[in-house]
């Protein structure tokens, strides 16, 4: 499916933001990745960049992805 996804590891400066062990959607972001950054679809429902170390990067089975894919 083509889909990025990531586990958060580290919420301690983002607690309303994100939740540890928590599936997120990555949305590709060809600027915010040389930098180190993560677009994420948080608890808010925005997206907001994130430092990429709060995450381990994860591959679904297609049918989780489809379960945990944002939007659908």
């Amino acid at each position: 499916m083509n889909r990025h996804f990531v586990i958060c590891i580290d919420n301690k400066n983002y607690p309303l933001s994100l939740e540890r062990r928590k599936i997120y959607e990555v949305i590709p972001d060809a600027d915010a990745e040389p930098l180190g950054q993560l677009r994420i679809k948080d608890e808010s429902g925005a997206d907001h960049l994130y430092p990429s170390e709060l995450f381990i990067s994860v591959d679904l089975p297609d049918k989780a992805e489809k379960a945990v894919a944002c939007g659908e």
